[in-house]
């Protein structure tokens, strides 16, 4: 599986990077047979949001180190390297670019945007 990371650099600058995410087999839940789990990141707060069709948010950074994770519809999002990337239904994005010039964003589809978001713990 794999996700995409939105990070700011030294500069405040914004890129995408794209991460594999590993599994192992973990005895889970016994008696059910074993899962495989990736590894587990401390989070404080989890959301559900709607974003109207043609919602836009110009440069901004996310207010909080977030998974995305993309519900319904679908979301342009540009990082300031120039780089424009767009999220479906199933897709997760971890946000991390907290500082700098940020990312911009449009919701595409006609359909509104649902998401999860899963803030992580400081």
């Amino acid at each position: 599986m794999k996700h995409v990371r939105l990070y700011s650099d030294e500069r405040g600058d914004s890129h995408f990077e794209d991460i594999e995410v590993r599994f192992e087999s973990v005895d889970y839940a016994p008696p059910a047979p074993p899962l495989d789990l990736s590894s587990s990141t401390p989070a404080s707060e989890f959301l559900f949001a709607r974003a109207p069709s043609g919602w836009h948010g110009d440069w901004h950074p996310t207010p909080r180190r977030q998974f995305f994770c993309c519900l319904a519809g679908e979301i342009e999002v540009t990082a300031s390297d120039g780089e424009t990337r767009l999220f479906l239904r199933g897709d997760v994005l971890l946000l991390e670019d907290t500082t700098g010039k940020g990312h911009k964003s449009k919701v595409t589809s006609e359909e509104d945007l649902i998401f999860a978001a899963v803030q992580l713990a400081d």
